[in-house]
């Protein structure tokens, strides 16, 4: 009897969401400095009547937080999300790094997943327009939005950064991401068809010699006589040079407008596309500066070396296609692995060319192609990445055996990162199309201190009801101020003795 009184005096019930839980308190006390472990009855969650704790928490966490108690083990529940279970652990007092090393990948998923959303964010793929608050926060005038005092700059400047940055912001928006897709296309191909020989125009040099003619009636003159013509060089149509310059016309305007609205000046000119914008249109106008300059000191020399810039400029389709955004994010997530293949490639390739070089001399080989180390480096670079020209090629038994491992090294060396290249850009694009999905407002959930029971007024004291025993009174008043002490005149009821008290004190 006395083991049994004791065992029901050392029990604790735990109410959680409706879910009732007991143990005892030996067992809330092996992790000290929690919640769990301050249980007193003083507190104002206990219920005497029923003799438990009630906690308005999730009651399928709060069995595994019980059984990390019982056990020492914290294992991580495969129904819930992991932002909740951290939530519920903090409420607890409880450190999520004390996961079982068996739920520790299950449980930091969720933490790659919101560091991809996270990215998913920061590339701005939304096809909606943006709000005006979105807008106001973006340009920092977040106080002036709520305040209402935006200035005429402060509303011009979003509208005219929206039409060239967010194509998707409006109609005319769409319009001018055309015109700039378009004109990027035709620079490109005007780069390209330039340098094909039917559409490039000849420099031809004729060699000639005075000659004296004899013009008719016995008279001679001198005349020039062609004795052969020579190509010098070639000069592409004149017509690629009106496209580019109509090209690098917009490229220049679209720049300046950009620069004047954009809505940070410093992470504008940091960009990569404004970097490769600007770049690409300087050096089209350095160059063409170059060909002034050589064609007025007579100079046959050319130099167009500098617009092969321009096809950088390829990289700004990425803000027009969200799936080039997320290759190219994909590239940066994947650096560590491109790193990592990029070293056992050029592991492989001095490896296997000093193999393939000491195995080559290894027998009498009269057309040893390679003479050198690094002669053979070429050969092992496109034997490893399993290209194969076919160049250069071993001739001996030994180097066919070192070229045969070169090619299968080659074959592992890359087939390792791929998948997780692969793995990234399918993480990354299947979130952005979930994300798509989703609606871009959700309902607000009132917080606990903001909702009120009924028929509250904060101005009344509890138990307190305006209306409950007051008869209805056509004489009744309101309190008159005069220059004298205030007088309230009432017709009296069951209330006038708590006014006169009132009035009293």
């Amino acid at each position: 009897l006395f083991k049994s009184w004791m065992d029901t005096e050392h029990r604790v019930i735990l109410n959680v969401g409706g879910i009732r839980h007991e143990t005892y308190t030996h067992v809330l006390k092996k992790i000290p400095a929690t919640r769990l472990s301050r249980l007193t009855p003083n507190l104002a969650n206990y219920d005497p009547v029923l003799n438990e704790y009630f906690f308005d928490r999730h009651p399928g966490v709060f069995a595994m937080i019980l059984n990390y108690y019982r056990t020492g083990k914290l294992h991580y529940p495969t129904n819930v999300c992991g932002p909740l279970f951290e939530d519920e652990l903090e409420f607890w007092g409880l450190d999520s790094n004390q996961v079982e090393p068996c739920c520790w990948m299950t449980y930091t998923q969720h933490r790659d997943t919101q560091d991809t959303l996270a990215v998913i964010e920061s590339l701005d793929l939304d096809g909606d327009p943006p709000t005006q608050e979105e807008i106001a926060k973006k340009f920092g005038w977040e106080d002036d939005y709520y305040s209402g005092t935006l200035n005429r700059w402060q509303q011009i400047k979003p509208r005219v950064w929206s039409l060239f940055d967010e194509p998707w912001s409006s109609q005319s928006a769409r319009i001018i991401s055309c015109f700039s897709v378009f004109f990027v296309v035709a620079s490109i191909i005007s780069f390209m068809l330039k340098t094909h020989p039917t559409f490039r125009i000849p420099n031809i040099i004729v060699t000639v010699q005075s000659a004296l003619i004899e013009t008719g009636e016995g008279t001679y003159s001198f005349a020039a006589r062609p004795l052969g013509m020579e190509k010098e060089s070639t000069v592409p149509h004149n017509i690629f040079f009106y496209i580019d310059l109509t090209c690098n016309v917009w490229f220049t305007l679209e720049l300046i407008i950009r620069t004047i609205f954009c809505p940070s000046f410093h992470r504008f000119l940091s960009s990569p596309l404004t970097i490769i914008d600007f770049t690409a249109t300087t050096s089209y106008y350095f160059d063409l500066i170059l060909q002034a300059i050589l064609v007025s000191t007579g100079s046959p020399v050319t130099i167009d070396f500098l617009s092969i810039v321009c096809v950088l400029r390829l990289f700004k389709l990425a803000q027009h296609f969200s799936g080039l955004k997320i290759l190219i994010q994909t590239f940066k997530a994947s650096a560590q692995e491109l790193l990592l293949l990029v070293f056992f490639v050029l592991l492989a390739i001095v490896i296997f060319a000093a193999l393939v070089y000491y195995a080559e001399r290894s027998q009498i080989n009269p057309n040893n192609q390679f003479t050198s180390i690094p002669a053979g480096l070429w050969w092992s670079l496109i034997t490893v990445s399993t290209v194969g020209f076919g160049d250069m090629v071993p001739k001996t038994y030994l180097g066919m055996l070192v070229g045969s491992l070169c090619a299968l090294m080659g074959l592992l060396t890359i087939a390792l990162p791929v998948p997780v290249i692969v793995s990234n850009f399918s993480n990354l694009y299947s979130h952005s199309q979930a994300r798509a999905k989703l609606p871009k407002k959700r309902r607000r959930v009132l917080q606990a201190h903001e909702v009120k029971p009924p028929g509250f007024a904060p101005h009344l004291k509890p138990n307190h009801h305006p209306h409950k025993g007051r008869k209805k009174s056509s004489t009744a008043t309101s309190p008159t101020v005069a220059n004298g002490p205030t007088k309230i005149i009432h017709n009296g009821g069951p209330n006038t003795h708590l006014l006169n008290s009132t009035l009293g004190s």
